[in-house]
């Protein structure tokens, strides 16, 4: 874990990025708080030509004033100048990959297999941490060492501007029959414990995030799974799911079926499908 995570240079770039931490210089945030006595996280990053994007995912997360955490970033050899803003900030990246790979999840399994905490949480480029104490407060609450924590998330666009809560609300208590209902908690807003995490089934091009919670969820202890009103993450409109939509779904769908039989499957579907009709009605009125 790399306590001295943000350079002099890396502060000045990041001050005329004007992103907000929370007040207070970087380094200050950094040099605030530094406990080393509650479990280890492994925050990644993948990425693929986000140039316009990664620069604010990565101020997000290494200032962060909960010390105890790796950075690890994986980019797919981007070509448009993200491996230059990668390269800026390279002190304050654990361990930084640039190579091909074949996808998405292609690469989030080579994320996991580098991972050394004991939890690991996936911020994406697009995507950030809220606040620089968001970590420390989930890591330090009252209820630590759960298998999966997991809280809000509000939707952003590319400047970052929040444009309101995710339409899916993550339930009081996430257990597996909350995924009968979709995606009810956004995968950005779930840190899971590092040995319940698997590797993503990469048959699924669009969903794997999907079925890879509901596998954590299954192997989690129902009573260390803890929710909370905290916002999480800011997730950037317009995700991989969102863009193809109907592949989506149809991944979605037999993922449901591998956890949950195809009676239960079809039924569901049926309920959402009224619902979903109904909330668009509803906003015509």
């Amino acid at each position: 874990m790399n306590n001295n995570r943000v350079t002099q240079a890396e502060n000045k770039r990041l001050t005329r990025l004007n992103y907000n931490w929370g007040g207070g210089t970087m380094l200050e945030a950094k040099e605030r708080e530094i406990d080393v006595k509650h479990a280890s996280v492994s925050i990644i990053t993948v990425c693929y030509n986000a140039v316009d994007l990664i620069e604010s995912t990565i101020a997000s997360v290494i200032s962060q004033n909960y010390d105890n955490f790796e950075y690890i970033v994986v980019d797919g050899e981007s070509t448009d100048g993200t491996q230059d803003i990668l390269q800026a900030y390279r002190e304050s990246i654990d361990k930084l990959v640039i190579e091909k790979d074949e996808g998405l999840y292609y690469a989030m399994n080579k994320a996991l297999d580098l991972a050394e905490g004991e939890y690991v949480w996936f911020i994406n480029a697009g995507d950030r941490i809220p606040h620089s104490t968001t970590l420390r407060s989930i890591m330090t609450s009252s209820y630590i060492h759960q298998d999966i924590y997991y809280g809000k998330t509000n939707i952003i666009n590319k400047e970052g501007e929040v444009l309101g809560e995710r339409r899916l609300k993550p339930p009081k208590q996430l257990t597996k029959k909350s995924f009968l209902w979709g995606m009810l908690v956004c995968h950005q807003a779930v840190i899971v414990k590092r040995k319940l995490a698997g590797r993503y089934n990469t048959k699924y091009k669009i969903d794997a995030d999907f079925d890879w919670l509901q596998t954590a969820i299954e192997h989690a202890d129902p009573d260390k799974i803890r929710g909370s009103r905290r916002v999480y993450c800011h997730y950037l409109e317009g995700g991989l799911s969102s863009k193809r939509m109907f592949k989506a779904n149809k991944e979605r769908f037999a993922i449901m079926v591998d956890h949950f039989g195809w009676g239960r499957t079809v039924l569901f579907n049926i309920f959402m499908t009224f619902r979903f009709l109904k909330d668009k009605l509803l906003r015509k009125i």
